[in-house]
């Protein structure tokens, strides 16, 4: 990345002893020091309160909650916390967003994060010139770029395309399909750290080194290349078109360019 670039971290790991918070660290300390503008949203550390309910908007009495949620949004009527969050999340060109892998996916209070911060008319629910929805390609984030970082108790050939517990991308793919790429994002392929609970400070040196490594280049990496809504991929219905090679169908009918099965994913433990 080029010097002076806009970052938000958002973190959501309860043990601040563990690896993945001293990743984080290490991760935002390395940012800062080669020139970037760092935000850091550590939710653990904010207490941040992860239910969506009717205490987060002013609205018209008797809309529903969708409604007044967007009502809220283009009138300055949420809440305090949400508007220091959007405002964050404006004023980053990347984000990245770290967790643990607990039950296949995030933690509850990152969920509660999504659920409350990608309002209604600020990352979906946003319309083009000509009144439609923009969605799947673009949309209310569009021009920012997103980065997972997730640390994980399995092993790494488990999380591979042919392992117990499915692919990474396919694990994540509410996260990385149905709302960065959803919301208009470059999304890239996710940085897994395997076998967390075994990496000793050798190990740690070897993750802090590819952490860093995989910040450095974020701007030349190309993002996962899904197919967007008005790819002509798809019909009226949102349905892959019949001439579209589905495969096995799945997560991965829907990009344009997989990697071959002897290339490596940037997450792999000796991807540089």
């Amino acid at each position: 990345m080029t010097s002076n670039e806009s970052v938000l971290w958002v973190h959501a790991h309860p043990d601040r002893t563990s690896l993945n918070h001293a990743l984080f660290r290490s991760g935002t300390d390395r940012l800062r020091c080669v020139g970037h503008d760092v935000s850091i949203s550590d939710l653990y550390a904010q207490n941040w309160n992860p239910v969506l309910s009717g205490a987060d908007f002013v609205g018209p009495v008797g809309d529903t909650l969708s409604a007044q949620q967007k009502h809220a949004t283009a009138t300055g009527g949420l809440a305090a916390d949400i508007r220091r969050e959007q405002d964050a999340v404006r004023a980053a060109r990347y984000i990245v967003v770290q967790f643990p892998l607990w039950w296949y996916g995030m933690p509850a209070i990152l969920k509660g994060w999504f659920d409350r911060v990608f309002t209604n008319g600020f990352a979906f629910g946003v319309h083009d010139e000509h009144g439609h929805v923009v969605k799947y390609g673009d949309g209310g984030l569009a021009g920012k770029t997103l980065l997972v970082v997730v640390t994980a108790g399995d092993r790494e050939s488990a999380l591979g395309p042919r392992g117990i517990s499915g692919s990474i991308d396919h694990v994540l793919w509410p996260l990385l399909h149905g709302t960065g790429f959803y919301t208009g994002m470059r999304v890239l392929r996710p940085h897994l750290i395997a076998s967390a609970n075994f990496i000793d400070a050798q190990g740690f040196d070897v993750e802090e080194k590819r952490l860093h490594a995989r910040l450095g280049k974020l701007d030349a990496e190309p993002a996962i290349d899904f197919r967007s809504l008005r790819s002509g991929d798809y019909d009226a219905d949102h349905v892959l078109l019949p001439h579209i090679p589905a495969g096995e169908g799945g997560p991965d009918s829907h990009v344009r360019q997989r990697a071959s099965s002897t290339s490596q994913p940037p997450w792999c433990s000796n991807a540089s």
